[in-house]
């Protein structure tokens, strides 16, 4: 009952899907419209042929042993005919794929280029949430999709249904409605067999589908989490749960083929019989003398280039059905619209003095967990604030609102006095820098990684953001220097190393703010040190917004705000906080004992 009523769901979701798709080859209207002008003129090539072939045969059955050279000279020239037919049919043919695939390849490039770009525009919530193989997955068959989409509907449906109605025609203007209303019986029948058939077992194919994905998103999962599977000793755990996305998908599979054999049968048995029937009302007209032998040759070859193609059309509309629902995840991704997006008259940001203001800035993730309860506190320019708590406070929070990946939910962030929710992401972004907690890199070189913040960076300018993040010996040790390969996520890099990698990036950028969000929590004291010379070098010339684990590289900072459960419990200097003996003496205290025991260790 389910199916019957998802069924017309279904069918205008494709329609639907079509529509979209045709706009993608709308920007090529010209040369399609050129290619269904070689398609049509290929198609009547071939559909003369026959007719030819019927005068050669009714020449050649002449009884008329006089006239020999005559019916020589007229059996050869139609011969010639019916060769050269058959290589206008093939010509244009060609023709048209040849046209056509600028159309095909241009289509599929515009709509992986879009759908790329659309995923960079979601917000970070979807990619928070994302399965990376899936969509990888999804993307991939999408785009393959369309090109499947094309050819079938452009090179088989089309083409098949043009043939079907010269077909008919012929047969209704030259024999009559007896064999007419047999085509058509047949041909409806045989449609209507393949549409009812094909939807009932498309459920197969979505359920490989979804299967697919969700095996190909936990390979990829858990090849991106290597580590943590090797830490755990969770190989078997993660092939098996893979081997069993993987056995669904195989018997999914095997249900689909068994199905699929079920639907061919019937068709065929549908095209036998139609084909049998209309021979045997030409066997019965040519021993009546109605029509002659030449007749029965010309129908028995309409009907076989008819049901040929038709028999194929079971194979094409499965396909394209199947090609319909690769397609649909990807449109589906599409009409996912941004939960942050700029305002019809937002603004570019552009920056005079560099001050940050959070002002009754409400926030929450879920509803009913709140994360920030009316933060208010401002960062001038050219000064460094610093924000610290316990863990889940809420202090990373800040820099993603600043960054704009999420809104506030009341209250405002504010840059020289404007709203960053007033301005273009674009252009807020481009002032501002972070050198975040979990640093990741391209797996590509140092210098395309050092670069990757200013496209136009030069190398002595890269080579300097290397010298004042304290790489330079570090690179210079390298075998191949700046051109090392640091390998997926930056996985050959150390945490120490990819952290000086971020200031580097960061100072490579030189922007008016700066974010430093827990840029040394995970380091060990020696490191931390190093790390705090590259920061302290990039700070001086920004405005800093520093959120931090370990209090001692914030001593130096010009505010420090002490977040607790979502508000700002205490705010002042270092030595201000630890002479009013509140959470922020304590935290130092538990830090100040913590590195003492790792010292003496």
């Amino acid at each position: 009952m389910a199916g019957r009523v998802e069924a017309p769901h279904s069918n205008r979701r494709d329609l639907s899907n079509l529509r979209k798709l045709s706009t993608y080859l709308w920007e090529y209207r010209g040369r399609v419209l050129i290619a269904l002008g070689c398609l049509m003129i290929s198609k009547l090539a071939i559909v003369a042929v026959p007719l030819v072939l019927k005068r050669i045969v009714n020449t050649l059955d002449q009884d008329n042993t006089t006239a020999g050279d005559q019916v020589l000279l007229v059996g050869l020239g139609l011969v010639a005919a019916y060769g050269l037919l058959r290589l206008t049919s093939s010509l244009f043919k060609e023709f048209r794929d040849s046209l056509f695939a600028r159309v095909r390849y241009r289509a599929m490039h515009k709509l992986s280029t879009q759908v790329l770009t659309h995923l960079h525009n979601l917000s970070l919530s979807f990619h928070l949430e994302r399965r990376t193989g899936s969509i990888s997955k999804d993307l991939s068959r999408g785009t393959n999709s369309l090109s499947s989409i094309v050819n079938l509907l452009v090179f088989n449906i089309v083409p098949t249904a043009a043939e079907f109605l010269l077909v008919a025609g012929i047969l209704l203007g030259g024999y009559g409605w007896q064999y007419t209303l047999v085509v058509f019986v047949t041909v409806t029948l045989y449609i209507g067999f393949t549409l009812l058939f094909s939807g009932w077992r498309m459920q197969f194919r979505h359920e490989m589908n979804r299967l697919d994905s969700l095996a190909n998103g936990r390979a990829v999962d858990s090849l991106l989490n290597y580590e943590t599977v090797k830490y755990f000793n969770n190989e078997q755990r993660e092939v098996s749960l893979y081997e069993e996305h993987m056995r669904g998908w195989g018997d999914a599979g095997v249900r689909s083929q068994v199905t699929m054999s079920t639907l061919n049968f019937g068709q065929a048995a549908l095209v036998a019989i139609g084909v049998t029937i209309i021979m045997m009302l030409a066997v019965r007209d040519v021993t009546t003398h109605v029509i002659t032998l030449g007749d029965i040759v010309l129908i028995n070859a309409l009907m076989l280039q008819l049901f040929v193609p038709l028999n194929v059309l079971g194979v094409v509309y499965r396909g394209l059905q199947y090609a319909l629902a690769d397609m649909d995840l990807v449109l589906k991704l599409l009409e996912q619209a941004p939960e942050i997006q700029d305002k019809p008259n937002a603004v570019n940001l552009t920056i005079e003095q560099a001050r940050i203001e959070f002002r009754d800035v409400e926030f929450a993730y879920l509803p009913e967990r709140p994360i920030l309860k009316g933060i208010s506190f401002s960062v001038e320019p050219g000064s460094k604030v610093a924000v610290v708590g316990p863990s889940g406070a809420g202090k990373s929070t800040l820099s993603r609102l600043l960054f704009r990946f999420y809104d506030v939910n009341k209250g405002g962030v504010l840059i020289d006095g404007v709203d960053v929710r007033d301005c273009t992401q674009a252009s807020l972004r481009a002032v501002l820098g972070v050198v975040p907690q979990d640093t990741v890199m391209f797996n590509e070189s140092i210098r395309y990684n050092l670069a990757y913040a200013n496209a136009d960076a030069t190398d002595e300018r890269v080579a300097d953001a290397a010298r004042r993040a304290n790489l330079e010996a570090f690179i210079a040790d390298l075998p191949e220097g700046y051109d090392t390969v640091v390998g997926e996520r930056g996985l050959k890099l150390s945490g120490g190393e990819k952290q000086r990698m971020a200031i580097a990036r960061v100072v490579v950028k030189d922007p008016p703010i700066i974010i430093f969000d827990e840029a040394t929590s995970s380091l060990d004291t020696r490191s931390e040190q190093a790390i705090l010379e590259g920061m302290n070098a990039v700070a001086r010339r920004a405005t800093s917004l520093v959120i931090a684990h370990r209090l001692s590289t914030v001593v130096d900072a010009d505010q420090i705000l002490v977040l607790d459960q979502g508000l700002i419990v205490e705010r002042g200097t270092h030595e201000e906080l630890l002479a009013a003996a509140g959470l922020y003496a304590d935290l130092w205290q538990l830090q100040l004992g913590g590195e003492e025991s790792e010292n003496q260790v």
